[in-house]
């Protein structure tokens, strides 16, 4: 299977023209064609998305979004999502981009990092409808920018998508009052950053580098009944709790957006043999790898 789609690769794939750069690119969503199904393929690109005109269910890694009527939505290329429709037309607006478009101007760290596009951060927004028309009028003026021979466009192209992140910023939940951190809360940080650090799996040839609690234990350099005692203590959930938890949301993001076997999947989460991934899986899950593949999404596809 192919490790990653380029955003070159995705718009021919999809009918949607070659990008005036292979940074950036941008349209309108119902002036494209709509496949109805989408292979889940790990992508080197961002999306900032204006899904409007529909309702249905936005589901990403392991959770699940309703949407009524207007989304802002922000697309890691490691993270996979798919939308189920219920009822109207997708309208709207997607800007893509990659990294190396996102300079300085954008971030002071990697845009994983951000709110809007990090693993447990917020990606799906509500905007009322006054944000989504001038949300609408950014995207406008990004498209029409696209297509200018200005020299300088896109220096302006990363201004507008600073203004979309800037509105996605004011939108999103607030982050939490800060706490004076003790030497137990920095060690479940450590612990949490470093589980997250393993995820998502991005190829069928590589498995997790650490796969038990006392591996992680030993890379945080402390006894393994230490950070138990400080995740219990913090979280509620032991060390191996928290793996137990991220190794089925991985294992369900997998078998729901990927052609990875079975096997593959097992062997990348750790298990050398796929039975014993099996039994942890059915353990967790109430249902075997094969049982919760087969399990249809209807009227889905891969968030184009």
């Amino acid at each position: 299977m192919k490790a990653r789609e380029t955003l070159t690769e995705y718009s021919q794939r999809y009918g949607r023209g070659l990008p005036a750069t292979r940074q950036v690119t941008a349209y309108r969503i119902e002036d494209v064609p709509t496949p109805a199904t989408f292979p889940h393929i790990r992508r080197d690109f961002y999306k900032v998305k204006l899904l409007c005109g529909a309702q249905g269910t936005l589901s990403y890694a392991n959770q699940r979004v309703a949407v009524p009527s207007c989304a802002l939505i922000f697309a890691n290329p490691l993270i996979p999502y798919a939308w189920e429709r219920t009822a109207g037309r997708e309208t709207g607006f997607a800007c893509l981009f990659t990294e190396e478009f996102s300079t300085p101007l954008l971030r002071t760290g990697s845009l994983a990092d951000s709110p809007l596009f990090g693993v447990g951060g917020c990606p799906v927004l509500f905007p009322p409808p006054a944000v989504a028309t001038r949300l609408q009028v950014i995207f406008e003026q990004l498209l029409t920018e696209l297509q200018t021979p200005y020299i300088h466009k896109y220096d302006l192209l990363r201004t507008y998508l600073q203004l979309l992140l800037h509105e996605g910023l004011k939108l999103a939940p607030p982050a939490p009052v800060y706490q004076p951190a003790t030497a137990a809360t920095r060690l479940c940080a450590s612990f949490l950053d470093l589980l997250d650090q393993q995820f998502p799996l991005a190829s069928p040839h590589h498995s997790l580098a650490l796969k038990t609690a006392g591996e992680f234990a030993r890379q945080l350099a402390v006894h393994t009944n230490h950070l138990n005692k400080a995740l219990k203590e913090n979280t509620g959930k032991t060390t191996s709790e928290h793996l137990a938890a991220r190794l089925v949301a991985e294992a369900q993001a997998l078998l729901r957006h990927s052609n990875w076997s079975v096997a593959q999947i097992g062997y990348c989460l750790g298990f050398e043999h796929a039975p014993n991934f099996q039994l942890f899986f059915k353990r967790h899950t109430g249902q075997s790898p094969a049982g919760y593949r087969r399990q249809p999404i209807a009227n889905s596809y891969v968030l184009d």
